[in-house]
């Protein structure tokens, strides 16, 4: 099948995705800032350049878009129908990457935090989500050993 766009035309969609700054990174930052939290964006001396960084807490999260790094939601399942090898292996890197940055950052003593796309499009599974990492996160100060959640 071929693309419905001229390659200067795809070339000018692709380059208009952004990293920083995205509407789902917009809504976790709001609604941590509404629970009294106070964050750092895209440190880059840190593994990975994590979306928002707690220092305090020694947290990392990260928002990620459910297609570009593969989420198991009806969002993230999607294959591009040109160029799908690239693109295959454009996503699969994007995975085993955002593997490696994680664990660099938990032998660094951080606890990392991936929030999904899928889940800021509801503000109400948004709100359970960031109520469970701020419990986490107090759990912690109070309890260093407490091991942080995945998913």
């Amino acid at each position: 099948m071929t693309d419905v766009h001229t390659p200067e035309q795809r070339s000018r969609n692709m380059a208009a995705i952004r990293s920083k700054g995205t509407v789902p990174e917009l809504k976790v930052r709001k609604a941590l800032h509404a629970h009294g939290l106070r964050y750092r964006l895209n440190r880059m001396d840190l593994p990975g350049r994590p979306d928002i960084v707690m220092a305090k807490h020694s947290a990392a999260v990260f928002v990620h878009g459910c297609f570009w790094h593969m989420h198991k939601c009806p969002y993230g399942k999607p294959v591009p129908a040109t160029n799908a090898d690239f693109w295959s292996q454009k996503r699969v890197g994007n995975v085993a990457r955002d593997r490696r940055n994680a664990r660099a950052l938990r032998a660094a003593g951080w606890r990392v935090y991936t929030i999904w796309e899928c889940q800021t499009r509801n503000q109400e599974l948004l709100d359970r989500r960031i109520a469970r990492l701020v419990n986490d996160l107090e759990k912690s100060l109070r309890n260093p050993i407490v091991t942080a959640f995945q998913k």
